[in-house]
């Protein structure tokens, strides 16, 4: 059997604070999606998810992708990227035209996404993305394609993502210095619900938390699409620094007993096994007790918990008005945090992985890389943005004479 004839290529980069990845996925004539190269290395120029050092940020961003182009065996001139930063904020804005009990043509659908384009209200902010979401005809239930069906109003409700306009700025001038074109940049959260949700917890209601380096992005999905989201400048690197802080390590040491020896569930046995400081390298490093770090790490997540708590109960997400909870992004990877947030938010949590897919390899199948893969995801999809839809149709005039006669006459072929 022969290999899968590639039609379309995507490219995409994912800026984190602690790496820089990058990920070429190829788009098969059957329409299979297929991971064709991936490369991640550590962060540089970048911090919270704003630049930093441009330089620093651009020579990570050039060295991620030649590595994936390496691995792939081709090259590519544009990117997707992520976005965790930058005063990310998420809304919905509802748009209605009348239809005045006629049947739903193509031309309406354009005259309606072309009024919410011309309403689009950005409050002095960048609009990262504008993208219907789904269609309503006469009440607020969804459907997937209005064409065809009589209503007195039809409607949309408009996913409109918003951000800083001068960070995302130096974003893509960082990207655009590695000798690459911005296709555009998408916030974590929806890249990685892309990845790590099922169409299900999209459509239900599902609060994504994406524990990054320095930030965890808490946003809330129903009806397929992002609600709300916020951002929390506390990340797993927060926990990192309190370790090396309280033991007095260097930061790379702490890095390593915090994935290797942290817990966020604390063990009667934990008082009794000593850790070394430096499991690799000089014993001189000395150890600590693993109950000591244990209570570190939960000492720094209750307090990213507490922030998560919060942001879900402004966004409306709490008691009954809520649901489960998936967790992603590399903080999910410490050992039992699933546990230890399910604990603190009342609520089923469950750790959110990319989807399989082929050629994908298992270091990057972790919640550490659910943005990367998102991203690529994303671009296959081909988003429609009603910033770029163009008025197709005709403008709505009231008819008389000749013009209602013909109208009456359209409508009875319809019927008879």
């Amino acid at each position: 059997m022969g290999a899968a004839r590639i039609s379309r290529v995507f490219g995409a980069v994912n800026l984190g604070s602690f790496r820089v990845s990058a990920m070429i996925m190829g788009l098969t004539e059957g329409g299979e999606l297929i991971v064709l190269g991936s490369s991640h290395r550590a962060s540089a120029g970048l911090r919270r998810g704003y630049v930093t050092d441009s330089q620093a940020a651009t020579h990570a961003i050039r060295e991620a992708i030649e590595r994936a182009e390496k691995d792939a065996g081709t090259g590519i001139e544009s990117v997707w990227v992520g976005c965790a930063g930058a005063g990310l904020a998420s809304r919905i804005s509802r748009v209605e035209i009348p239809i005045n009990g006629r049947r739903i043509e193509e031309e309406d659908v354009d005259h309606l996404l072309v009024t919410a384009r011309d309403t689009l209200d950005s409050d002095g902010r960048m609009v990262l993305h504008a993208q219907p979401a789904h269609y309503s005809v006469d009440g607020p239930h969804g459907v997937a394609n209005p064409v065809g069906l009589y209503a007195e109003q039809l409607g949309v409700d408009v996913h409109v993502l918003l951000a800083d306009g001068a960070p995302i700025r130096n974003i893509i001038t960082a990207v655009q210095s590695a000798h690459l074109t911005v296709e555009g940049v998408v916030a974590a959260p929806i890249a990685s619900a892309q990845a790590a949700l099922t169409p299900e917890e999209r459509e239900l209601g599902t609060a994504l938390i994406e524990i990054g380096g320095d930030v965890t992005n808490v946003a809330v999905l129903r009806n397929g699409m992002v609600q709300a989201m916020r951002a929390i400048p506390l990340g797993s690197g927060d926990i990192t620094d309190a370790i090396a802080s309280t033991f007095g390590i260097r930061r790379q040491h702490a890095q390593r007993l915090k994935c290797v020896s942290g817990s966020a569930l604390a063990s009667p046995s934990d008082h009794r096994e000593q850790v070394p400081v430096d499991p690799d390298g000089d014993p001189r490093a000395g150890s600590i007790n693993r109950a000591d770090l244990v209570a570190v790490v939960t000492e720094q997540l209750g307090r990213l918990t507490n922030e998560v708590g919060r942001s879900l109960k402004a966004m409306d997400f709490s008691g009954a008005k809520g649901g489960p909870a998936v967790l992603t992004g590399g903080g999910a990877e410490l050992a039992g945090s699933a546990e230890f947030v399910q604990n603190a938010l009342g609520r089923p949590v469950r750790i959110g992985k990319p989807q399989p897919l082929r050629g994908l390899p298992p270091a990057h199948a972790t919640p550490g890389f659910s943005t990367l893969v998102g991203l690529c995801l994303y671009a296959a999809k081909d988003p429609v943005d009603i910033r770029t839809v163009k008025a197709k149709y005709q403008s709505q005039t009231r008819l008389s004479g000749l013009g209602l006669i013909n109208r009456v006459w359209r409508a009875g072929r319809e019927y008879f």
